[in-house]
This record gives structure tokens, C-alpha cells and sequence, in this order.
């Protein structure tokens, strides 16, 4: 058997872990790679900036549940990628991103792109805040393990991306034959950790006992895959359930027991339960600033007196930002399943909760029966509450969603049904502007039977429109939704009503209105070779959705909306700092 470069054994390692797509863009010190991948079954999913390769390939992990892979050059490929892998980042998102770097004897002598103003090839340092280990691999014959961590790394405990940095010169470099077994895992599986009984008894116990007991659910729950014993749980006990932004649908919306997403955002009836109640499990969370009204008491949580049982499977978030009675290192799908053994043990025939139930859906109706002006509104532009009303009513329960910023983020998380659990993909800590679109591509790749919608306002969309050119290269049938206030509509909101401006927060208006409004996103997405169409009354954008669903081809949709803000019962501690003492609101009065 004949020797074989690094990039050809990466090529073969990446087609051994059944890697289908990895997405980035050339750059002199990866072509090595990309050579090494003609004939190979991989498909390379090439961009037209960075960031836009790394976002779908957060997509695309968060649909397959597998670490992605991103490829990208040195220097300004690294720091273009580095926004969307810190968004993956904080989302606990597995990626490995595979970077060229300058050749190993060049190192410190200023060859072309080197970041070395502190160090000689230390370009691998700017990814060390936000990912979970950043590698050089400074000899070939490191290569091989080097890999095979950072996949395991990637994907275990809390996940999240890595950083293989690899000098041009060792992707070219041979190896012989010999080291083809460094490149097998050296653990085969790795069990999760699980929580002990007397643990679990103890929650199950405090939960029956409890007079008001609710379940918080966070994004991790999604992560572990861990929907259905969460359900299996709540259906056993009767428990209601709240979640943060990332713990949207982790049970179904129209589950009879979902109160629905806590914080800034969430609806009173949410709001209130969380204070109410006198026992809180929360899995997979770590009730973050927006989830939980900035921390405020008699907003969201009083903990305490609300007692708190805690399970996570990363220690440093337990007892983070409220005191916790009983704390678990645990994987959220192993807990749950654990925590249901126990209560069928304790509780054999179960508990019904018909009051809690009657409550939510009570709740839901007059919900829906308040905002149904605003969904019937034939006001243009747009009122948000009708095109996120339309866009539900047309989509299958399993529709793949992306979020972007704004209300489609925010609106989504409040009143956006999500049916199906994995299926909403929100760009949750960092809060990614730009996130949306590209991460759409990631998902109908991972997923290329379901239907993929990216709802994104036009601030987000300006940020990353040359995903358009990927997907009609890709032939991805993905609709995007622009709602268009012609403005970075949350900020300007806040600067009204704070400051009485608006200034760096809205887009010049033309004196011909809405029909002369640019950019024009339709021309645009044209021009890329998508279909496109922008709405010119509200009576037109349901029709267009579904011509745009059913075309089978990339299609984007711009609608004029109405910068109406979001409304919300939770606290936002930004607003005490703008306006301290005052109890101003996030809405402008005029």
C-alpha cells in the first residue's frame, strides 16, 4: 500500500465517520483538501464568504445531531468563519472546523497572511474563548490522533466546536501506510453520565409532593435528543412545562401541559406560573439572562422560595444564576429516561393534572382570540402577528425553521407553534444577526425531504444575502421570508422610546414609499438566479407562500412590515440603564 498525503487520510478518515458534506471556501493553504476530496463521496458545499459557511454548517449539526465539519483558509477565512463557530459556540453545537495555516518553516518570517503579531503562527489563538480546544498540529505524524479528539470532543459532554489548525505543509506531507490505524477511534462509545436513583427519587418525590411543580426545559434537551422521555415524564405526572428560547419545542407547542417560552418575552401566563410555583426541575438549561427577566424577582423566578432541582450535563452551569437544592452532572436524555423509571416505580398509576390543563388552554384561546385583529389585519405594510399566522397555517408540522434576530426571532419563541421537536434551529446565545439565512442551507442539506423556511428580517438578510448563491448552486428548494420594517427594528424600538431617536437604527426611506424601497431583496435574490417576489399588499403574501413552497426551487419573499414591537410581561435589565428610575418600557409611545 502506497503512502498517502494528510489530506488524503483526512479525506478517507472524514468518509469512514459517514461525513456526507463539508462546507467552506478555498484558500492556497486548503486546496491540498479539496483535491483530496475529488472522487470522494463527500460533497464539499462551497461559499462566497465564511461566515456563511460556517452558520450552515451549525445547521447542518443541529439537524443531524453529528458534529459538522468546516473547512477554511488562514487569516481572514479563520476570523470571517469565527462569528458563526462562536454562535455555534455558545449554542453548544458540535463542528470541527479544519484550518490551513502557513507552511512550518515560514512561521515568523511574515509570510503571506500570518497572524503573528504575539506569537510566530499563532493564529489557532483567536478561536480560544469560544471553543471547547483549539490543536496546530505541528508534525504529520500527529495528524492522526490530533482528528480523531477532536471529534470526540466535539460531540461529547457539552458540545461544541473544535479547532484543528493545519499547516499547508504538513496537508501535503505523506505518511506511510502504518499510520492508517492512528486514525481509529480509541474509544469506541462513550456512555453519558446518568443520574444515581437516590438522586432521582428525591427530584421524583419533590415533584409529586410539590403543590405547584413545574418542569423549566432547555435547549439541552434538544440536544440529547431527549423529547420523548420528557413527555413520557410530564404525560406520567401531569407536570406542566415551561422552556427557555432554545427549549422551544422540546415538547410539541399544543402539548396540553407547554406553557410555553419564560423571560422577557414570555406571556404572563408563563410568567406567572414560573413564580408561582414551589418546586422547578430545569433540565438542560442555564437560564439565561432573556429566559429569565435579567434575574429580576417578580418577573419570571423567585428562587427562592421556589425550590430548585437542577440537572445539567456540564457542572459549571448548576447553581450559576439561582440557588440550587439538588444539583445533577447529568445527560439530559439518560436523567429523563432514569427520572421516569422512578416515578412509574413511586407512582404506578400515574397523576392527572386536569386543572393546570383547563388553565393553558384557556389561556391559549384568549391568547389567540387578543391577537387575532393583528392576524386578520389587511394593513400594509404587514402587521408580524399575520405573516408569522399565514406562514404556520402553510407549513407541514415538520417543517424545518430558521430564526434570525428581531421578530422572527422573539415573535417565533412567543407565538409561533413548533410542532415537531428539533425542527426550530434560533441563533439563542450569541444572537446572531445573519444567522438565519445560510443556516437554512445546513438544514435542507441535512434534511432534504422536509421543508425548509427561513424567516429573517432585512437587517439580518443584509447581512449574509450570498447564501442565495449557495443554495441555487446546491439546488436547495428553501423559501426565505424577509419581514421587512426597512429598519434594525428591535434597536430603533429601544432608542425611541429611551433616547427619542432613532439614529444609525433605521434605513433612508425613498419619497416613493414602499414599492421604490431598496434595496430591492426580490431583484437581488433574482439576480442570484432564486425566484422571488415582494409583497405589495397583505392579501398577497399567503398566496406567494405557497406558490414559493410548492416550487420546488429556492425562493425568497420580501414583505413590507410594520416595526411594530414585540410584546412582552417579563424585564430586560437595559432598560433600568437607559432610563434608570424611570419604568420605561421597550415600546415607544409615539
Amino acid at each position: 500500500m502506497a503512502a498517502k498525503s494528510v489530506a488524503e487520510h483526512l479525506v478517507r478518515y472524514l468518509e469512514r465517520r459517514g461525513v456526507r458534506h463539508i462546507f467552506g471556501l478555498c484558500g492556497h493553504t486548503n486546496i491540498a483538501v479539496l483535491s483530496a476530496l475529488a472522487g470522494s463521496g463527500i460533497r464539499f458545499v462551497n461559499v462566497r464568504h465564511e461566515q456563511v459557511a460556517s452558520h450552515a454548517a451549525d445547521g447542518y449539526a443541529r439537524v443531524t445531531g453529528k458534529a459538522s465539519v468546516l473547512l477554511t483558509h488562514l487569516g481572514p477565512g479563520l476570523t470571517n468563519a469565527a462569528t458563526g463557530v462562536a454562535n455555534a459556540a455558545l449554542d453548544c453545537i458540535p463542528m470541527v472546523v479544519i484550518a490551513g495555516d502557513v507552511p512550518t518553516h515560514y512561521m515568523g518570517k511574515h509570510p503571506h497572511q500570518e497572524v503573528n503579531l504575539h506569537a510566530d503562527g499563532s493564529q489557532f489563538e483567536i478561536y480560544r474563548p469560544f471553543v471547547k480546544r483549539a490543536w496546530r498540529v505541528d508534525r504529520p505524524d500527529l495528524f492522526p490522533e490530533t482528528i480523531v479528539k477532536a471529534f470526540q470532543l466535539a460531540e461529547s459532554g457539552q458540545p461544541g466546536p473544535v479547532l484543528v489548525d493545519v499547516p499547508m505543509d504538513i496537508f501535503s506531507a505523506e505518511l506511510p501506510p502504518e499510520f492508517q490505524c492512528r486514525f481509529e477511534a480509541s474509544v469506541s462509545a462513550v456512555h453519558p453520565p446518568a443520574i444515581d436513583l437516590a438522586a432521582a427519587r428525591a427530584i421524583v418525590k419533590a415533584l409529586a409532593e410539590a403543590r405547584r411543580p413545574l418542569i423549566y426545559a432547555g435547549g439541552g434537551i434538544l440536544l440529547a435528543r431527549a423529547s420523548e422521555e420528557l413527555r413520557e415524564l410530564v404525560d406520567h405526572l401531569g407536570i406542566p412545562v415551561a422552556h427557555s428560547l432554545m427549549g422551544k419545542g422540546a415538547l410539541p407547542d399544543d402539548h396540553p401541559l407547554v406553557l410555553g417560552m419564560s423571560g422577557f418575552w414570555g406571556t404572563r401566563l408563563v410568567n406567572d406560573a414560573c413564580m408561582a410555583a414551589d418546586w422547578v426541575l430545569g433540565v438542560g438549561t442555564r437560564f439565561k439572562e432573556a429566559d429569565c427577566s435579567s434575574w429580576y424577582r417578580d418577573y419570571t423566578f423567585n428562587i427562592p422560595p421556589t425550590r430548585l432541582a437542577h440537572i445539567d450535563i456540564e457542572a459549571s452551569e448548576i447553581g450559576r444564576n439561582f440557588a440550587t437544592e439538588i444539583g445533577v452532572v447529568a445527560d439530559a436524555k439518560a436523567a429523563l429516561s432514569t427520572l421516569c423509571q422512578v416515578a412509574k416505580e413511586l407512582y404506578p398509576q400515574g397523576r392527572r393534572n386536569p386543572e393546570a390543563a383547563a388553565q393553558i388552554a384557556q389561556f391559549r384561546e384568549e391568547f389567540a382570540q387578543a391577537n387575532r385583529a393583528m392576524q386578520l389585519s389587511d394593513a400594509f405594510p404587514m402587521m408580524p402577528e399575520r405573516i408569522l399566522a399565514e406562514t404556520r397555517e402553510l407549513l407541514p408540522r415538520d417543517a424545518i425553521l430558521t430564526t434570525d434576530v428581531g421578530w422572527n426571532k422573539n415573535g417565533v419563541g412567543q407565538q409561533f407553534p413548533i410542532y415537531t421537536p428539533g425542527s426550530v434551529l434560533t441563533p439563542g446565545g450569541y444572537a446572531t444577526m445573519g444567522f438565519g439565512p445560510p443556516a437554512a442551507i445546513g438544514a435542507k442539506l441535512a434534511a432534504p425531504d422536509r421543508t425548509v423556511i427561513s424567516l429573517v428580517g432585512d437587517g439580518g438578510f443584509g447581512q449574509n444575502p450570498a447564501a442565495l448563491a449557495t443554495a441555487v448552486e446546491q439546488g436547495l428548494a428553501i423559501v426565505w421570508v424577509v419581514m421587512n420594517n426597512n429598519a434594525f427594528g428591535t434597536i430603533a424600538g429601544l432608542q425611541q422610546a429611551h433616547y427619542g431617536l432613532t439614529l444609525g437604527t433605521l434605513f433612508p426611506s425613498e419619497e416613493g414609499g414602499w414599492s421604490e424601497m431598496r434595496p430591492k431583496y426580490a431583484e437581488i435574490a433574482r439576480a442570484y438566479g432564486c425566484e422571488a417576489v415582494r409583497i405589495e399588499s397583505a392579501a398577497q403574501f399567503a398566496p406567494a407562500l405557497r406558490r414559493a413552497l410548492e416550487s420546488g426551487r429556492p425562493y425568497l419573499i420580501d414583505v413590507p412590515m410594520k416595526n411594530n414591537p414585540t410584546p412582552t410581561t417579563g424585564h430586560w435589565n437595559i432598560l433600568d440603564i437607559y432610563s434608570p428610575g424611570k419604568h420605561v418600557s421597550h415600546v415607544a409611545t409615539d
